[in-house]
């Protein structure tokens, strides 16, 4: 069965699953999250960024209107990019694509895809009552995206329903953003939290974690219960580090 195709994916790659993925959220309004994760073939990585800089020259060349952003990943095997988007609805799954992206085409197929390893495609729908309510700055180059595979997804929703809530009301506030998985390959997240920094030297700040912060409120002991109640509603977690690439994102 054929993974569904949304507007940018189709405007980019028009007529391959390729390239769409993670805009974080800039209103506390829920929307569905396209999400590619692009390995690059060994020793193609300058390739491959040339590439995608021309398709994006020629799209705006174009006035193609879409935005997106790409990321690096820090770590992990090999070199892999992830481009974000984000869609109000399904409907737009429906749409065509546009003008723009069908004059560029010809470059995807020739300057980006010999470059190009695998793709993987997902969807996710944001969780804006979780979520921080404080929009990404602009001057975001690094997210901390950590994921969770759930074994009991209603237990799991009880723990991070209670940990954010302490979160928003602690000094150091909600930072994160929470994603629901739609659907997906076995491997794949259920959920996933992104928490931005400016930079790397943001890293160096020492904040109080959620544990902390839970037990602050509440006390070590229901802490230690709530934590535990946690860890038994994980089948795996698992997080990675992202930079912004801005000169390939529009």
């Amino acid at each position: 069965m054929n993974q569904p195709k949304s507007k940018i994916m189709k405007k980019l790659l028009y007529l391959i699953l390729l390239l769409p993925l993670v805009v974080f959220s800039q209103e506390n309004e829920r929307f569905l999250l396209n999400m590619s994760e692009i390995t690059v073939k060994r020793g193609h990585e300058v390739q491959f960024i040339e590439g995608v800089k021309s398709w994006k020259e020629c799209y705006l060349e174009n006035e193609g209107e879409d935005k997106w952003n790409i990321w690096r990943r820090v770590q992990g095997e090999g070199t892999v990019y992830t481009m974000t988007s984000r869609m109000a609805k399904w409907a737009e799954m429906d749409e065509s694509g546009d003008e723009a992206g069908k004059a560029c085409r010809t470059l995807v197929q020739n300057f980006i895809l010999p470059h190009v390893e695998s793709v993987h495609y997902n969807v996710a729908s944001s969780i804006p009552e979780i979520s921080t309510k404080t929009p990404m700055s602009e001057d975001t180059e690094l997210v901390n995206v950590y994921n969770f595979k759930i074994s009991n997804s209603t237990t799991f929703r009880e723990v991070v329903d209670a940990l954010t809530s302490e979160m928003k009301k602690s000094k150091e506030g909600n930072r994160a953003t929470w994603y629901a998985v739609v659907g997906g390959a076995p491997e794949v997240a259920d959920f996933f939290v992104a928490v931005p920094f400016k930079n790397f030297a943001e890293l160096d700040i020492e904040r109080d974690g959620v544990w902390k912060v839970y037990a602050d409120a509440k006390g070590k002991d229901k802490a230690a219960a709530i934590r535990d109640k946690f860890r038994a509603s994980l089948e795996s977690d698992w997080s990675y580090m992202y930079t912004l690439n801005k000169e390939l994102s529009n």
